[in-house]
C-alpha cells in the first residue's frame, strides 16, 4: 500500500482522517503490515499483505485478527483492543 494511497482514505464510519502506524515495509516504502487508527471513533484496521481491512464490524471476525494483534502487541504500545478500537492501556 503507497502512502499516497493512505492520504485518500478516511474513516468508513465518520468519516475522519486516519492514523497510520506501518510495521513493515518494502524497499519501495510500501506498507505490507501495520494498521489505520481512527482519533474519532478508535476503529483499528489492519493492513495485511497490502492491502487495508476496512469491513464494517459485522463483517470482521475477532478470531481472525486476534492472532495479528498478538504479533503486533509491542507496536501497540500498552493499548489493547476491544470491540475493533484501540483502547488506552490501564
Amino acid at each position: 500500500m503507497r502512502l499516497s494511497t493512505i492520504n485518500k482514505l478516511c474513516c468508513p464510519f465518520d468519516k475522519a482522517d486516519l492514523e497510520l502506524t506501518s510495521i513493515t515495509e518494502d524497499t519501495e516504502k510500501r506498507i505490507l503490515e501495520g494498521w489505520l487508527h481512527c482519533k474519532e471513533c478508535k476503529r483499528i484496521y489492519p493492513i495485511v499483505k497490502g492491502l487495508p481491512i476496512m469491513n464494517p464490524d459485522e463483517y470482521r471476525e475477532v478470531d481472525l485478527e486476534k492472532p495479528l494483534l498478538e504479533k503486533w502487541s509491542k507496536h501497540l504500545e500498552g493499548k489493547t483492543v476491544q470491540n475493533f478500537r484501540l483502547i488506552e492501556g490501564n
